[in-house]
């Protein structure tokens, strides 16, 4: 099998050997005689890989003891909706930068919920821009402020994040969790979805700090309440094991690459492939995101018309390319490199974007 190289956005590409491990392993789950999506949740077997996730994320970040990591279903969708639920009491407001498409949705159902105040609104600039983090004037009475650290559509993303004092940063960080290195103090909660950087689709990995416990409300319903999961070491209810499984095999893979330091350092040269190539053919490629907030993760770009993208797209599929159209709602064409992207594929990348824009040019 020829392996092609993925730039879908999520679910999208993972390591190779992971997905190799998964395949000798799945049918008979470590002599268990059955596969791990068989088993009980409650097994010694799979009580190892349930550990065994969580405290690789926990390693890979350096998180304190004050801080849990949590395994949950619903995707960072749910997370949405528990967020307010939790930490947003009658009576105070939150902080909200809507960066985008994901953190508009985020926006919509917290302002179902509670008061919300929003400290930056990216509309005027389509969702291409980011402003610097010390201009956002924060409410200091806020219950929390919530951020969307990467926006996979609009291809921005925050490279440093504000000092909000002793109000509490949530942060989505779905699409560059597990990508570089962050100021773990800062946030009182981090959540991403698995399906770009950490696994699969079908879990939510939350990072939670000890002290927001104490804004969860005793009248909400079990699984909506974050101190069920902490409680139960997110084994209140049967948890997506097959999801949970893989992602601790793509923790440990990204363990042996280095860490949080090698995936930094990978997501840069990366991106510095494919942002060069478009600034060496500017004259035919176009970002229009200002560089301070491009995107380390999704790389948005345009050309000259529509149909050219079209065939970019096209061509750049039957060279073993896949996935480069850009989201249906902005249109243009977009890369999508996360950590398990080989640096090849995106020197590949860059290679035939160089030669599509001397022969299109």
């Amino acid at each position: 099998m020829s392996r092609i190289y993925n730039f879908n956005p999520g679910p999208s590409t993972l390591p190779l050997p992971v997905l190799e491990r998964v395949a000798d392993e799945f049918v008979d789950f470590q002599g268990a005689g059955m596969s791990i999506v068989e088993m009980s949740h409650r097994a010694k077997e799979y009580d190892g890989v349930h550990n065994k996730a969580m405290s690789l994320v926990k390693e890979l970040y350096g998180l304190p003891d004050n801080y849990k990591v949590l395994l949950l279903g619903g995707g960072a969708t749910l997370q949405f909706s528990m967020i307010p639920l939790n930490f947003l009491p009658e009576g105070k407001s939150c902080d909200f930068t809507v960066t985008g498409s994901w953190a508009k949705k985020a926006y919509e159902d917290a302002k179902k919920i509670g008061e919300v105040n929003v400290v930056y609104d990216g509309k005027p600039d389509s969702y291409l821009n980011l402003p610097k983090v010390d201009e956002l004037k924060l409410d200091p009475k806020a219950a929390y402020l919530h951020m969307t650290s990467n926006e996979t559509i609009g291809g921005v993303q925050w490279q440093s994040f504000p000092d909000a004092g002793r109000v509490p940063i949530i942060c989505d960080m779905s699409s560059d969790f597990v990508s570089r290195k962050i100021p773990v103090e800062k946030f009182g909660m981090i959540y991403a979805g698995a399906q770009k950087n950490a696994g699969p689709a079908g879990v939510a990995i939350v990072i939670l700090r000890e002290d927001m416990l104490e804004r969860c409300p005793e009248d909400l319903t079990a699984y909506l309440s974050y101190k069920t999961h902490w409680n139960t070491d997110s084994l209140y209810n049967t948890p997506p094991v097959f999801a949970i499984y893989m992602v601790k095999l793509t923790m440990e893979w990204l363990e042996e690459q280095g860490g949080l330091d090698a995936a930094e350092k990978m997501a840069d040269e990366r991106a510095g492939l494919i942002y060069g190539a478009i600034d060496e053919h500017g004259e035919f490629y176009r970002c229009p995101v200002p560089e301070h907030c491009r995107s380390k993760m999704n790389v948005v770009f345009r050309l000259p018309s529509e149909e050219l993208e079209k065939k970019f797209v096209a061509d750049a599929a039957a060279e073993g390319m896949i996935g480069l159209k850009g989201h249906r709602s902005v249109g243009g064409c977009r890369a999508s490199i996360y950590n398990a992207m080989p640096i090849e594929g995106a020197k590949a990348l860059a290679d035939f974007m160089g030669e599509f824009a001397k022969k299109h040019g």
